[in-house]
């Protein structure tokens, strides 16, 4: 994600619980991070998964309505058919408006 922007924008937090086993989840997965980043307004994304299933994927949006026009993209919709068969116990999404943003990297000096 492109550090340091100056205007708002908005994260989608999506919180889940996944089944046991990938049936396919990998490489799905790995299909919408690659159309969402083809997406006007996209910025970026952030994932992370423990042991136990629970994850959490922020994706990050310039604008509602390109949040919206990627929740009507066909195939994403089909990938989100497929969560709720077949991947995911539970999941939670929250939209929300980033106002700043700053950061600390030990590594910079």
């Amino acid at each position: 994600m492109e550090k340091g922007m100056n205007e708002p924008y908005y994260a989608v937090i999506f919180t889940s619980r996944r089944t046991e086993g990938d049936r396919g989840y990998g490489s799905m997965a790995d299909r919408m991070e690659e159309l969402a980043r083809r997406q006007p307004g996209f910025i970026g994304v952030e994932s992370v998964r423990d042991a136990s299933g629970a994850g959490i994927t922020v994706s990050y949006w310039s604008s509602l309505e390109a949040i919206a026009d990627w929740k009507r993209n066909e195939a994403h919709r089909v990938a989100q058919e497929k969560g709720r068969e077949v991947w995911y116990e539970n999941y939670t999404v929250r939209i929300c408006r980033v106002e700043r943003e700053y950061a600390y990297d030990n590594e910079q000096g």
